[in-house]
């Protein structure tokens, strides 16, 4: 008989046999049963005591750092401050930025400006405003597009002015749209979830308290009109009257009202499934609840005070409160559709229950957006319908979207695709750029898409632990013996060292296997936070290494980041005053590759290392682990790219051993889809990223927060 541990128990240090034991967690609503060590015990509870003296013996100077940014009296001030723990952390080298979405080379139908593009949340997931056109928008119709969005932004006229330049430019509009995808959704419970490969589906169907429009504006969607108290506690929703929950058939289930939203935080809190540290905090006894130091919910800073009447209180005043209602955390659920399908909150929430099927398909969630599910095959495609009750249904550009699955084995296909009519937009890798140019359209309609906010990452495991994916127990198995692992281990935990694997690691020259040579560094992110995230509204002062250091109102985020690492002396530029044409930015160039700084970082890691009884040489290598998806041509150069660079410039002293997961589960498995850090099967992980969930720093950095927290602290190996 399995043990299920909640989190609750598991922070709580919990020990158990093996043999005997699962972890239950809320991996995307649904509960999978994990191994965790076979044949011996694990003890939680030195795990943890592990995890924590790992964490503040690597990453103490950012966690000392951000405490101080988050007592900040001023929003400006706390940015500055902000600016300065990122620093700390970028200096760590626990994480290597790689490059955000974006900055390829495309032909689309897409007209540029017509979905939300705004750096946080999920509305620029949202599809239902996109304009598309019959035939692939010409290069230079598409830039005078961009510039045209550019101007009119917050005005609101976008959007007509668009269809008058489309109109005059013999373009004809369509209202259905087709697009590819490589990996199914996990859960259709939103609230159970963390992942974009759910997000990205579900958010469709389904409308939030605000949302952003496409000139990225907070726009009201089911609370028509808010208030906030004159202390900054009190958030009170006049939710929209006469919205239907439907079902998959469209068939009215009940009434939107504001204890839905109610519903939804409680069952968000009960699933524990990555999102509710958004909330820690924030909300009035949030806390609390989660971590069973109370049990009522009517003590959490959410009620519905009569049907169309919801009121948030917070614990303090929260700058960026309303920024985060466009993320699924804030999601609404119809109460009594979730309890028709077995679901229950509080103590009794239990989703292996024989009568709990919530989630588990879009036939078993109610809908109250803009889309209906009309079917699903998996890794075939899924079909969004216009559903016909929506509140602003007149307002629906779209009324089908389909999802064509494409596992990525062949690069060619979304090219083809494209070109016969199958999908609407075709990012152009390296490998097809030739086919477009072969066929005479690249030149007149290929065009280089904008980078976004999302940043990919690779990060260094310091406790690795699995030897193999955490659900079957053989995929991407390591060839390393236990003497590799503890060798690797010792050496990654040693910040010279992973400098060293840092500033070796040619970002450019990787990013080139999926863009191209003459695109690789637009797309290269080199902070975590992007530099031009926020921006201080009035000059601050702050301490800067014991200098009283002045940054005048309109510097942005990361030109303070970067003035604490040149005070730091440490050799990596994490933002460029110069560049993106002078306005200054964390993309476009690779401020952290550069042999001799390896070099040097390397010979002062092999030394230390020694003291320490770790000998780290040419015949006597430190063995790191990479997993890559051997399908995928674009990911394997990728790989050996990697694997070159890192290895000629350490003097073969590294050897990069090159694990093959087959596909992208596999891949997934080993570095994405775990939930704790003694998952994680890599010593590199390059599997994963971060999108913004509001429109603060914090919502980067918290990532990195020890004690089952932060996000990312877990791809450290951690927690």
């Amino acid at each position: 008989m399995a043990v299920t541990i909640s989190r609750r128990d598991f922070l709580k240090g919990t020990a158990a046999t093996a043999a005997t034991l699962a972890v239950s967690t809320a991996f995307g609503g649904l509960y999978t049963q994990k191994a965790v060590l076979a044949e011996e015990d694990f003890d939680f509870s030195a795990y943890t005591e592990t995890s924590t003296e790992l964490y503040y013996e690597v990453l103490g100077e950012f966690y000392d750092s951000y405490q101080v940014a988050l007592a900040a009296e001023t929003v400006p001030e706390r940015y500055a401050l902000m600016a300065i723990a990122e620093a700390k952390l970028m200096e760590s080298a626990v994480t290597l930025p790689t490059t955000t979405d974006g900055g390829y080379y495309r032909i689309t139908k897409i007209v540029p400006g017509s979905g939300s593009s705004v750096m946080w949340g999920s509305d620029s997931y949202r599809m239902h405003n996109y304009l598309l056109t019959t035939e692939a928008l010409k290069a230079a119709d598409y830039t005078e597009l961009r510039t045209m969005w550019n101007e009119l932004r917050g005005t609101g006229t976008f959007m007509d002015s668009a269809l008058a330049y489309l109109e005059e430019n013999g373009y004809e509009t369509k209202d259905n749209y087709s697009l590819n995808y490589n990996a199914d959704a996990v859960t259709w419970d939103v609230l159970s979830s963390s992942l974009t490969v759910d997000c990205e589906k579900v958010v469709q169907t389904y409308d939030g308290l605000l949302e952003y429009d496409n000139e990225n504006q907070l726009q009201p969607a089911l609370a028509e009109s808010y208030e906030v108290s004159d202390d900054g506690l009190t958030y009170t929703f006049h939710i929209r009257e006469g919205v239907s929950w439907v079902d998959v058939q469209g068939r009215e289930v009940a009434a939107v009202v504001a204890d839905d939203f109610v519903a939804g935080l409680q069952h968000m809190m009960d699933a524990q499934g990555g999102l509710e540290y958004l909330i820690e905090g924030i909300i009035k006894n949030a806390s609390e609840y989660i971590y069973g130091e109370i049990t009522d919910f009517s003590e959490v800073g959410v009620e519905a005070t009569d049907d169309t009447t919801l009121v948030f209180t917070l614990e303090n005043p929260c700058s960026y409160f309303l920024t985060m209602l466009g993320y699924s955390v804030f999601a609404p659920m119809s109460r009594t559709y979730y309890e028709s399908m077995g679901g229950k909150f509080g103590m009794d929430y239990d989703p292996s229950a024989a009568d709990y099927t919530y989630g588990k398909g879009p036939d078993s969630i109610a809908y109250c957006g803009p889309y209906l599910v009309s079917s699903l095959t998996e890794q075939n495609s899924i079909v969004f319908s216009a559903n016909p009750t929506y509140w602003n249904a007149e307002n629906v550009r779209l009324q089908t979207i389909t999802w064509k699955y494409n596992d990525g084995s062949d690069p060619t296909k979304y090219y083809t695709d494209f070109t016969s009519g199958t999908i609407d937009y075709v990012s152009l890798s390296d490998s097809i750029v030739q086919l477009a140019v072969d066929d005479g359209i690249f030149d007149d309609y290929s065009v280089v898409s904008g980078t976004g906010s999302m940043t990919y990452y690779n990060n260094y495991n310091l406790n690795r632990i699995a030897l193999a994916n955490f659900n079957d127990g053989t995929t991407a198995a390591s060839s390393k013996t236990e003497e590799d692992v503890e060798r690797c281990n010792q050496a990654m935990r040693n910040v010279h060292f992973r400098r060293a694997l840092s500033f070796a690691t040619d970002r450019g020259s990787m990013n080139a296997q999926s863009v191209g040579e003459e695109l690789k560094f637009v797309s290269v992110r080199n902070s975590l936070t992007p530099g031009r995230f926020v921006t201080l509204d009035e000059d601050v002062t702050v301490d800067i290494n014991g200098e009283a250091t002045t940054f005048a109102a309109g510097t942005y985020y990361g030109a303070v980041m970067q003035a604490q690492v040149d005070a730091d002396g440490v050799p990596m530029t994490v933002y460029s005053a110069d560049a993106d044409d002078g306005t200054g930015s964390s993309d476009g160039f690779d401020g952290w590759f550069n042999e001799e700084n390896a070099a040097a970082e390397f010979e002062t890691a092999v030394a230390e290392l020694a003291e320490a009884g770790v000998e780290v040489s040419a015949e006597n290598p430190i063995y790191v682990d990479l997993v890559y998806v051997s399908q995928v041509e674009a990911l394997v150069n990728r790989a050996n790219v990697m694997k070159q660079s890192m290895e000629s410039i350490l003097g073969g002293a590294v050897i990069l051993n090159l694990v093959d997961a087959g596909d992208y589960d596999g891949w997934y498995y080993a570095t994405y889809y775990p939930s704790y850090g003694y998952e994680m099967n890599c010593d590199i992980n390059d599997g994963t990223g971060w999108g913004p969930d509001y429109g603060d720093p914090s919502t980067f950095l918290d990532t990195a927060l020890p004690d089952y927290v932060g996000y990312t602290t877990k791809c450290y190996g951690l927690f």
